[in-house]
């Protein structure tokens, strides 16, 4: 028996929950990269850590600056009530998006993590965007 099959595998109507669940509450660079190219952007992209410097320097195109800990209600209510929101922060070291994440959804928004930030982006070799939102 391998290092793989050394638990048992999973049912397929297990695997197809689990996947699924994975997915309603992620996406990745490569799919948030194309919809930027094709222009089918029916999301908000949030880049939700670091000062203004830091997203001056280096940001995913089209992603808004607004920190996790400045997300409020209030904010949030620039947005229509329908809006997806696509949420980032610096990569695998970093939980800023899981901490927007979780506020948007408290908040009753939907929202989605961007899984790599902008390490997955940089590993992808996509282009950053620079300057102040």
């Amino acid at each position: 028996m391998s290092f793989v099959s050394e638990y048992p595998v999973a049912a397929p109507e297990v695997a197809i929950a689990h996947f699924s669940q994975r997915l309603a509450l992620e996406t990745d660079c490569a799919d948030v990269a194309a919809c930027l190219q094709s222009g089918d952007v029916d999301f908000v992209l949030l880049h939700v850590v670091g000062s203004p410097e830091a997203y001056a320097r280096r940001h995913v195109p089209g992603a808004i600056h607004l920190p996790h800990r400045q997300i409020s209600a209030e904010r949030m209510a620039e947005w229509p009530a329908e809006t997806l929101f696509v949420v980032y922060c610096a990569g695998p070291h970093c939980n800023g998006a899981d901490q927007a994440a979780l506020k948007l959804a408290r908040l009753g928004r939907k929202v989605k993590l961007m899984i790599g930030g902008l390490t997955g982006w940089s590993d992808e070799g996509l282009a950053f965007a620079t300057g102040p939102n």
